[in-house]
Order: structure tokens, then sequence, then C-alpha cells
């Protein structure tokens, strides 16, 4: 990479970002059009620069040229295409229908502002995907703009939000410093300050910090998008293809070292199909290559994790337990782990899974619904089974989470258009696709009375009300469907 011709950006000082803040000084003439127009270059830079960025990304997190490539810089691309072609209809003035006949006369619009000043606090597993979409969300919604980067990607970070910055007007994307201390000071300066608030308030990240940023969003009343970690369940079905469930899932499970908030932590299997899945499942582990996680930290809370799972009674299906070596490790799964252990409750980010045994179907959503942290939940069975389970609300319900898949793990939940949205510790608020985009606006209903053509002012007389209560009285109400 040629570092004359690629610049990482200098954090501003907490001056500049307040001065950044300034709505008044931006928003003239920033117009949906314009923002579009930034985003087509945008996307031509992300393409003109995406090996520079591939190469940070794997400095910093590890990841293979080809894995940047695939769930980094073709998500961010699929996005800016998707907001490209459809942002015109999902942020445009909309005539509300269904106008009550005692309403003569009025017309109603509604109208998708921006929510004004947007902080997002970036996370750092994937650094160009997650915080780029995010960008790209707030800007084309006309938001201004402030970015907290990860202190474990200051430079894939810094790099996209260079590149962002090209072509905006001055004051629309400020950042900190990509420092833990920065995070903190973000709060401390902004987040209660009514001088310089936010307006919302973006995060990914895990649920303890969550808990932290919520409470703090509270004490001014700001709204947040929480983005937290999914520690979620597969369920494989007796009806399911086996060697299809086991490797989709651990395709899932090794993905990014398993560093992904919607990888499955567990995996809850029908007793018929249990053995037979883990035959399938067990040369896959056997072959899985060392991984490095980001930290040392990480590594050291997997083997916790996989030691108490073993001690409770759980077993290694590639038969050895290897622990790790800094912050390298040995992906891993555990069989007949027992579901109160750290592993099962998915209390890790890295790249070992829970297996379980169900007894039957209700005992396997019984065994989900008991933890509480639900992002996006994958099932397997028969492709009848799955399209039947698919359009049923009552089941879909049940899983209680944002995203679920049929016979697949992952890959589609990064559709341009889908929405990612947390329940119970996962966190809530929407982000992603055309929900996401909508969460960064701010509706404002807008009505417009006729001078001539109106209800009278005041009170009727009281023949007039027997005449208007007789109309209403004659009215047959029925449904749609």
């Amino acid at each position: 990479m040629n570092q004359d011709t690629i610049q990482i950006p200098t954090p501003v000082s907490q001056e500049n970002v307040a001065r950044g803040f300034d709505l008044d000084a931006s928003h003239n003439g920033w117009t949906l059009p314009l923002r579009l127009q930034w985003l087509e270059g945008f996307g031509a830079r992300i393409d003109r620069h995406a090996d520079d960025l591939i190469e940070l990304i794997q400095i910093e997190t590890g990841k293979s040229p080809w894995e940047a490539f695939a769930s980094e810089i073709l998500p961010l691309r699929a996005s800016i295409h998707w907001h490209l072609r459809n942002a015109v209809d999902v942020l445009a003035t909309r005539r509300l229908s269904g106008r009550p006949w005692w309403m003569l006369g009025q017309r109603h619009h509604v109208f998708r502002l921006p929510v004004g000043r947007v902080a997002i606090i970036a996370t750092w597993n994937y650094p160009v995907q997650l915080l780029g979409i995010q960008l790209v969300q707030s800007i084309v919604a006309g938001n201004v703009t402030l970015v907290k980067p990860s202190e474990n990607s200051p430079r894939s970070q810094g790099l996209l939000l260079r590149l962002a910055a090209e072509g905006l007007p001055e004051g629309r994307l400020t950042r900190t410093a990509a420092t833990r201390a920065a995070g903190e000071e973000l709060f401390e300066s902004h987040s209660i300050d009514p001088s310089i608030p936010f307006d919302h308030i973006v995060f990914t990240g895990s649920t303890e910090v969550g808990r932290v940023i919520a409470k703090r969003a509270a004490e001014s009343l700001t709204p947040t998008t929480l983005e937290l970690s999914g520690c979620d369940s597969a369920i494989v079905f007796a009806s399911a293809e086996a060697k299809l469930a086991a490797k989709s899932l651990w395709q899932a499970v090794v993905l990014n070292a398993g560093q992904t908030c919607m990888a499955p932590r567990r995996i809850i299997v029908e007793s018929q199909i249990y053995r037979q899945f883990l035959s399938y499942l067990a040369p896959q582990v056997a072959g899985a290559k060392q991984m490095r996680l980001i930290s040392q930290a990480a590594a050291r809370k997997m083997d916790s994790c996989v030691r108490q799972s073993v001690s409770l009674g759980g077993h290694s299906l590639s038969g050895v337990v290897e622990y790790s070596n800094q912050a390298n490790v040995r992906p891993i799964a555990i069989f007949d782990c027992p579901v109160g252990s750290e592993l099962a409750l998915g209390n890790h980010f890295s790249p070992a899974v829970a297996v379980i045994r169900a007894d039957d179907e209700a005992h396997a959503l019984a065994i989900h619904k008991s933890f509480r942290k639900h992002l996006s939940v994958s099932v397997f069975a028969s492709s009848q089974k799955a399209r039947s389970l698919a359009g049923d609300a009552h089941f879909i319900d049940q899983l209680r989470a944002g995203s679920v898949t049929f016979n697949d793990s992952l890959i589609p939940t990064a559709h341009p258009s889908a929405s990612i949205r947390g329940t119970g510790e996962s966190g809530w608020g929407v982000s992603r696709g055309e929900a996401g985009l909508l969460e960064l606006t701010r509706s404002v209903t807008v009505s417009n009375t006729s001078r001539w053509i109106r209800m009278p002012t005041g009170e009727p007389d009281r023949k007039t009300q027997r005449i208007l209560r007789s109309i209403l009285g004659g009215f047959k109400w029925k449904s749609k469907t």
C-alpha cells in the first residue's frame, strides 16, 4: 500500500467536533440528490481503494484477503447500490389516505426528515462493513455524523472515514480519536450536555457496554440503536439434512474466527438426528485450522468457557481440547454440552460452539427460549417443513429473534434490504435496510385545511348534531380482509 497516496485522517479535537455539530451551518442546500451524488462517489472510492482497505483489515483483524473482501467490501458495496436505487422512494414525502368524512377539506402528508446529530460508536469485528453501512444510512438520511472509531481497527476505519469525507460539506462528518478514553469523553462532553446534544446514538458491541450507553443516553432522553451480542441458537429438527446442517453451521461458527454477533453459539439438535449430525460435524471440527482472535483476553475467555463445559460433562467432538496460545485458538465443538454452561450461554466471542441434544421439537424450542439473547436464529428442517415454518407467524414469534434463516446461517442476513433488530439482551432499534434508514429519520405529519371546504368551527346546533349522529350510526363497519 502506498502511504504517500493514502493518508489516514487524524482525529479532530473536541472543540472541532462541537463545531462540526452546528446544524444551521450545514443543512442548507444539502438535498437528497446531493447526498446520493456523494454516495455514488463514495462507492467509486471504495472500489478504487478496496485493496488498501483489505490490507488494513488483514493487519488489524487477521482476516484473510478473501474473507476481508467477501465479508466487508461486498456487503458494503451492495448496501451502497441498494441505497442509490431505493433511498428516494423510502424517504419520499407520503400522502396519508383513509381520511374520515368529518375531515373534509384536509390534506395530510408525512415528511421524513433527518433526526439531526448522530453519533456512531463503531465496532472492530467487521470494521469496514458495519461502520460503512451505518455511515451510509446516517449521511443519506441527511444527518450530521460523528464517529468514534474502534481502538482495535483505527487504520481501516480511518481510511474508510477519509474516503467518506471526500465530497461532503464541511462539518457533516467528524470523528474522535480511536481510543477507549475517547468513548468515555464522548459521553462526558456531549450526551448529557444540553448545548451539544446528540439526537441519536448508534452502537454495535457487547451487551455489557450497551447497558452503560443506554443508561447514559437515558439521562438526556437520547434515542439509541443498540446492536448487541446475539449468542444465538441454531435448531436442527429431525427432518433436516444432517450433512447440510453440519456444514452450514460450522462455516458460520468459524467465520471471522467466530467473532460475529449473529454466529450460532449453540446448536440444538433433535435426538433422532443427533448422532448423524455429530458424524458429519466431527471431520470439519478435526480439520479446523488455528485462528487468531482480536486479543489474548478473548482467547482466555474461550479457554475458560470450554474448560467449564468439559468439567460439567461436555465432550470435545474432535477428541482433544487444545487451549489457546496467546491470541491463537483452535475452533472447537463440545457435544452433550450442559445447557447452563458458559459455553452454551455464549459468553465468549470465538469459534467455539455447544451442541445440545433435545428430546423433540418442543424441547428444542424450550431450550432456545431459556436464553435471553436473540438476534439471529438458524433453523434446519426438510424443504417442505422449512417452507411451512417460514410462513408460520406463531412459530417465528416463538423464536423471539430479529432474523430467522432456514437451511442456511449468516449469509442470508447480508441482504442489503434486510434489517437487523435485536430483542431482549441483544439490544433494540433497527439497523440496515429500509427500516434502518428510516430509523435515522424523524417523521413529521403535516396537515393543510382548505379555507372554503372545512368542518364548521364550534359546536353545531342540536338539529345538525342529530343529523351527524344519524349518519355515523348508519356507518357499516367492515374490515378489508
